[in-house]
């Protein structure tokens, strides 16, 4: 096994998402991952606490929403400050559309996995509606708008994962959005 070779993060999650695709992320070990990925099992622990975190571990995900509420403009209103944060996110995956699709299929094959998405973005919205209230956003607009703008999140992500070319995810987030404002003008 060969030491101190770099990105073992980003390793340890391409071995993982090759054998779950191979084998199912159920009858997936860490131990598989981590041979897989020439690492040890010690060294997968120190970058996820389980199995499934691999698929989850999305920190900057939820850091680069929070980003974009924070710096948006003063006078944006709430739903404008959350967009900003959803177009971080969308700029921050742009690049991962391939693993973003394999890693939306092995999640789609599991009813524990789907719902630890679901958990995890609820966590999200909860973090946006925090950001909004630091914002000055009063209760109940501040939760209400994180909710929203997740689920308009989820919508534009999944249309974009079921692309077969990379395309815009931020333009599907602007579109799932007018989508929206089109509903509520109705």
């Amino acid at each position: 096994m060969v030491r101190w070779r770099p990105n073992a993060q980003s390793r340890l999650a391409q071995a993982a998402l090759d054998l779950y695709e191979e084998q199912g992320f159920e009858n997936t070990t860490v131990a598989e991952i981590a041979a897989r990925a020439g690492l040890t099992e010690r060294t997968f622990f120190r970058h996820f606490a389980d199995k499934r975190e691999v698929l989850f571990a999305g920190g900057e995900f939820q850091e680069s929403i929070i980003a974009g509420v924070t710096g948006a403009p003063e006078s944006a209103s709430p739903i404008e400050a959350a967009t900003a944060g959803l177009d971080a996110a969308g700029a921050l995956l742009e690049d991962r559309h391939e693993f973003a699709i394999r890693r939306q299929r092995v999640i789609a094959a599991s009813p524990d996995l789907r719902e630890r998405e679901v958990m995890k973005l609820a966590a999200v919205a909860t973090a946006l509606a925090g950001a909004l209230r630091t914002r000055g956003v009063a209760e109940p607009a501040a939760t209400l708008t994180g909710e929203v703008a997740m689920s308009v999140f989820r919508n534009a992500f999944e249309r974009w994962v079921d692309q077969a070319s990379a395309g815009d995810l931020r333009e599907l987030i602007r579109e799932s959005l007018n989508e929206l404002r089109t509903l509520a003008g109705s």
